[in-house]
């Protein structure tokens, strides 16, 4: 019986297979070396910290974007989402604060901003499972009405924290943990949490099953119904943390509150390595997706290499390049 000849480009197909999947890593890696050339400032401890806590809001509604995408679906609204619990989360702060005293006000609106990304989330999982409406469609509909709504709150303008509760809530935003900033030590909770859920839980790999194919999940005895709703849920949940953390840094919510944020949390899952049709994914390569979507606008604005109004251009062409090298995998 004749041996089957070895093939002798198979380690070299390995080793791309290998850096293919580390992609992400190595994108960050070459960025810190460019950052560190291009500007003397750039790996000061301050300017790291500064970049993760920027990167902090974005990274926690990722994090929950990524169980999302991963299940096949998508959630256009977590920045107008954020925008209204940030006016509601204010407006309830000022209304108890007379009442409950300041401190039980501040403690109070920071579960209140939990409890509505739940409460928001679990009206997308319902519209989407017992509606059977797409989530493209229900998430674009709320877009529109979460932002209308806190347009209403503020009347055009912008709902303010008193001074005294802002003093009080200040620290959340701006205090620190043996020198790491507040809203960094719990993105990385929420990273780790993540993780752990994903990969570690009877959930997280239904997520995955759902993800990759719906239909075959539903044979296999999976509540595919339940399990979306959860996953919406636990992004509203990671809604709600970003903005419980965001609000004491202007101590205000606009109409312009989390602009955009919808966007930056999709980029960075997917430049992290997660498949926009579901089904693989990874929370780990989403933190870094969101870091190094930070960066790249930190260098810019260190370096001055272009004007600061094409950031967001090169940010777009780096996510299009990084679709493009991924292709394979869809």
């Amino acid at each position: 019986m004749p041996q089957e000849r070895a093939d002798p480009t198979a380690p070299a197909r390995r080793l791309w297979n290998r850096l293919h999947g580390q992609g992400p890593v190595i994108g960050l890696v070459l960025l810190g070396i460019a950052g560190m050339l291009l500007h003397e400032n750039f790996a000061t401890y301050d300017n790291l910290m500064n970049v993760l806590k920027n990167t902090s809001f974005i990274g926690i509604i990722a994090v929950g974007m990524c169980f999302v995408i991963i299940s096949g679906g998508i959630d256009l609204s977590v920045g107008s989402m954020a925008a209204l619990i940030a006016g509601v989360v204010i407006l309830s702060m000022n209304a108890m604060a007379p009442s409950f005293g300041m401190l039980t006000a501040v403690v109070l609106g920071m579960l209140l901003a939990v409890l509505l990304g739940a409460l928001f989330g679990l009206v997308h999982g319902l519209l989407i499972t017992k509606g059977r409406i797409e989530p493209f469609i229900v998430t674009l509909g709320t877009l529109g009405i979460f932002r209308a709504y806190l347009t209403y709150f503020s009347n055009g303008g912008a709902i303010t924290l008193d001074n005294d509760l802002s003093d009080i809530y200040g620290p959340v935003y701006y205090a620190d943990l043996a020198g790491v900033p507040i809203p960094v030590l719990v993105f990385l909770l929420v990273a780790l949490l993540g993780g752990v859920i994903l990969n570690r839980t009877a959930y997280g790999r239904y997520v995955q099953a759902i993800g990759s194919n719906e239909q075959v999940a539903q044979y296999a005895a999976v509540d595919v119904h339940r399990i979306k709703i959860l996953t919406y849920m636990l992004l509203g949940i990671c809604v709600g943390i970003a903005t419980l953390l965001y609000v004491p840094r202007l101590g205000s919510a606009s109409p312009t509150t989390g602009l955009l944020w919808e966007l930056e949390a999709i980029a960075a899952v997917i430049v992290g390595g997660t498949v926009l049709k579901g089904g693989a994914g990874s929370i780990t390569g989403t933190v870094v997706g969101a870091v190094l979507l930070s960066v790249i606008g930190n260098i810019l604005n260190l370096s001055s290499i272009i004007s600061v109004y094409l950031n967001s251009a090169v940010q777009g062409f780096v996510i299009i390049a990084v679709a493009f090298i991924q292709r394979g995998r869809r």
